[in-house]
């Protein structure tokens, strides 16, 4: 491997999908990619527990240069957006507590930069991860599909801030 690698997050107390791609050049390559899973039986406690140990166990393995995560949208589940809010927290603490900072961004940025259409559904956007990756079909299951997209949108992102001259 010869690039940086990038941890891409898609936040969920069920399940939490990561990402990893290397971006060496123009054209990033995926790593592995998977997903955190806790159980709806467990405490809510150890599920976050889970979720931070379990972040921490592909941060230990990879050793990302730069993570990114998918911000909370407004949704009408109160109750559900609390939820991925606290994974979201632990996520991120998780993240820091290995000395990487994850870049936040919304779900409209993330179409955008993957699709370059804010309105795009999921499956456009997991198809176009499908084929910025160069791969035979779309990563399983969802949920880290999702979060390779999260990935590549903070290369895309990185690569314009270098353009531009912009060290974020």
């Amino acid at each position: 491997m010869g690039g940086d690698l990038i941890l891409g997050l898609d936040p969920g107390t069920a399940a939490t999908g990561w990402g990893i791609i290397e971006v060496a050049g123009s054209r990033p390559r995926l790593v592995d990619c998977g997903t955190v899973t806790t159980s709806a039986r467990d405490p809510e406690s150890e599920r976050l527990l889970a979720l931070y140990r379990g972040v921490q166990a592909v941060i230990d393995d990879y050793s990302p240069a730069a993570a990114a995560i998918e911000e909370l949208f407004g949704g009408a589940n109160l109750k559900a957006a609390l939820s991925v809010g606290q994974a979201r927290g632990v996520i991120i603490l998780a993240c820091a507590e290995r000395g990487i900072h994850p870049a936040g961004y919304t779900p409209l940025r993330i179409k955008q930069a993957v699709v370059g259409y804010g309105q795009a559904s999921k499956g456009q956007v997991q198809q176009m991860v499908k084929s910025l990756l160069g791969l035979d079909r779309v990563p399983r299951p969802d949920h880290a599909a999702d979060a390779l997209g999260v990935a590549i949108c903070h290369a895309h992102s990185r690569r314009t801030e270098a353009k531009l001259g912009i060290h974020g």
